[in-house]
C-alpha cells in the first residue's frame, strides 16, 4: 500500500512538468547551428523569414521555402535540389525554447516505405 501510494505521488508531480516553448519568438530571424561531420564540428548561420530559409554554410548559399503547420511546425523543401536527397521535404519541429535557443527535431516529411523513420535533434540559437 506505501508503494502504491508513493508511485501515485511520483506520478502526479511528473505530470506538471512540461517543457516551454514561446515557438512565435522563433519564427523569423537569423540562427546559428552547430554540428558534427566527421568528428569536426562545424557552425553554420541561417535567415528564417514567414516563408523562406537561407542557409549560410561556409562560402556557400542555400536556400529553401517553408510552410508553417503550426507556430512550432514547418515543413521545408529545398528550392534549388542538386540531387533526388535535397528534393524530399523536412519535418521541423521546435521541442522546447530559452531566452534565444530552441531545441528541435526533424526527420523526412515522408517516410521511406523500406526503411525505419530517423529522428534527429539539434539546438539552435538566435543570433538577430
Amino acid at each position: 500500500m506505501k508503494y502504491l501510494l508513493l508511485i501515485l505521488i511520483l506520478i502526479s508531480f511528473t505530470g506538471c512538468y512540461h517543457q516551454e516553448r514561446d515557438c512565435k519568438s522563433f519564427k523569423t530571424g537569423t540562427f546559428e547551428f552547430t554540428y558534427t561531420i566527421d568528428g569536426i564540428e562545424k557552425t553554420s548561420k541561417f535567415k528564417r523569414t514567414e516563408a523562406y530559409n537561407i542557409d549560410y554554410i561556409g562560402e556557400k548559399v542555400d536556400s529553401a521555402s517553408i510552410r508553417w503547420i503550426n507556430d512550432c511546425e514547418f515543413i521545408q523543401k529545398s528550392l534549388h535540389p542538386k540531387n533526388m536527397a535535397e528534393e524530399k521535404a523536412i519535418h521541423f519541429k521546435i521541442v522546447s525554447t530559452t531566452n534565444d535557443t530552441y531545441t528541435f527535431e526533424y526527420a523526412l516529411a515522408v517516410k521511406e516505405s523500406n526503411q525505419k523513420k530517423r529522428v534527429e535533434r539539434g539546438v539552435a540559437k538566435k543570433i538577430e
